[in-house]
């Protein structure tokens, strides 16, 4: 199959971009699922930007550069906030209802943040009613279609440019080639590498993983977030308890019933995710017990029900009843904040190749990502990112070559994440980093007869986690969400951002 504009991913940065790409030639959007599901639809927290009467922009960027752990690259930084707020504004205009006081917008606060400028739709369904928005949006524009159930493989590259990918076809498991003038990586994060995740079964780190294949350059994979309160019953999913919960007044208590934030962090319970998370692994070995407690027993059961209502029902099918009993959590796996190199206009190192949205990697979320800021991320760099790639309208594509055969890992899935979690999770160490990429490396490839897509995830998420535990190492000193117990202080020297490259070894710049 052919387009002019090949967007992989179907969340809120490939759809921004699918958007700004109609009016140049024809959009195909693929998904490797269903057009639901993807990272978006489960953003609770709501989406930060400086909107409100005492906020400004000044303010969103001098905290996402304080959660950044010095790290974050200050041009992407601005630009970010400084388009926020137009990227809102459009999004309104489009139909999208945000949460309201009266005829104003509702404003939350979240950890991290020294102004109310979290904004909420539905209370605490916010990536749903975006992505459904920006849905509406793409759906109406004439050349812009879209295809399910199309799990790209590899990336189609010819004299050195991308100029399509292979996928996999779910129904009939064969490899299909798609070609375009340019593709759009937008297929979100990698938190199924990990145990215990937040993401959705698609978060498989696809786009990173057919990225460094092809030869791009991968940056800061080692820095990855815990949210730090998913729920934690047993048989139930790693449901994401929002941080919007503690903005408003939720505590963390220890299996003793008592507060520990404090001990760790001047802001307790809405200090820096990373900082939260390893202060709960912390409080969880000091008490033998694996799970710490979010406790909103204190506020108003119908405040409670009206500002968290699918949080509260989902809690309540779990037999948990957050009006009347703390919640069990325990960190888990939920963002990258790095992944494939771009510049400020999602162009990749590679010619035709664009990323937007969390597969890629700006440097604006630096060694920790702000609260709420990766929606607006997606809103804003898949704009920037589309318009960027209407250059190629009219462009001839080059006849791809055939990729090589795939190889697969014979390793168990259950086995990878395994080691994954035990290795490269919230607290590291170097031993543990290189006995992940000596077992990792010492995996055998073997051919497959007949793939499918689950083979071929595989296969995806063993080079991410390689990717991730070479980065760690080489990265000796703890910033940010990269925390390592025998380089427990930040290294000025390393105040760089990791770079990696297939037949190439980690350098910073």
């Amino acid at each position: 199959m052919t387009a002019d504009f090949l967007v992989v991913g179907a969340g809120v940065a490939g759809l921004r971009a699918a958007i700004e790409l109609a009016e140049a030639g024809d959009v195909l959007v693929v998904a490797k699922d269903s057009l639901r599901e993807s990272s978006s639809e489960y953003a609770q927290g709501g989406v930060a930007v400086a909107l409100s009467d005492d906020d400004e922009v000044e303010l969103h960027e001098q905290d996402t550069l304080a959660a950044g752990d010095e790290l974050c690259n200050r041009e992407a930084v601005h630009v970010l906030v400084e388009e926020g707020p137009a990227a809102i504004q459009q999004l309104i205009e489009w139909g999208m209802e945000f949460d309201r006081e009266g005829t104003k917008l509702a404003f939350g606060r979240e950890a991290a943040h020294s102004r109310s400028r979290i904004l909420h739709a539905h209370g605490d369904s916010t990536g749903r009613e975006i992505s459904r928005t920006l849905y509406r949006k793409a759906a109406s524009l004439k050349n812009v279609a879209f295809r399910s159930f199309t799990a790209i493989t590899d990336l189609l590259v010819e004299g050195g440019e991308v100029v399509g990918v292979m996928a996999c076809d779910s129904e009939t498991r064969r490899l299909v080639p798609y070609t375009a003038r340019a593709v759009l990586l937008a297929t979100g994060g990698l938190g199924r590498v990990y145990l215990e995740t937040t993401n959705p079964d698609v978060a498989t780190g696809d786009g990173v993983a057919a990225a460094w294949r092809a030869g791009a350059e991968i940056s800061d994979i080692e820095f990855v977030q815990f949210h730090p309160t998913a729920l934690h019953v047993p048989g139930a999913p790693n449901f994401l308890l929002s941080e919007a919960l503690r903005g408003e007044g939720g505590v963390l208590r220890n299996a003793l019933g008592e507060r520990f934030m404090s001990r760790y962090h001047p802001l307790g319970e809405l200090a820096p995710r990373d900082v939260v998370s390893r202060s709960i692994v912390t409080e969880m070995e000091r008490t033998g017990i694996r799970r710490v407690f979010l406790d909103m027993t204190h506020l108003p059961a119908s405040f409670i029900k009206s500002r968290f209502p699918r949080v509260y029902q989902t809690c309540l099918e779990y037999g948990v009843d957050l009006t009347r009993e703390p919640a069990p959590v325990h960190p888990a796996a939920h963002y990258a904040m790095g992944g494939v190199r771009t510049n400020l206009d999602g162009e990749t190192t590679l010619p035709r190749l664009f990323a937007a949205g969390e597969v890629a990697a700006t440097g604006v979320h630096g060694a920790n990502r702000l609260a709420s800021n990766s929606l607006l991320e997606a809103l804003v760099y898949g704009a920037r990112a589309g318009r960027k790639m209407r250059q190629w309208a009219g462009v001839p594509t080059p006849q791809p070559s055939t990729p090589p055969a795939p190889i697969f890992p014979e390793i168990t899935e259950e086995a990878l994440r395994r080691l994954t979690s035990e290795k490269c999770g919230i607290v590291r160490h170097g031993q543990g980093l290189a006995a992940a990429v000596e077992q990792l490396e010492a995996v055998s490839l073997q051919p497959h007869p007949r793939p499918n897509r689950a083979l071929f995830e595989l296969r995806g998420m063993r080079e991410v986690v390689l990717l991730i535990a070479r980065c760690g190492l080489a990265r000796k000193e703890s910033r940010g969400a990269h925390y390592r117990t025998d380089y427990p202080e930040k290294d000025p020297a390393f105040r760089k951002h990791s770079l990696v490259s297939l037949n190439h070894d980690v350098t910073f710049f």
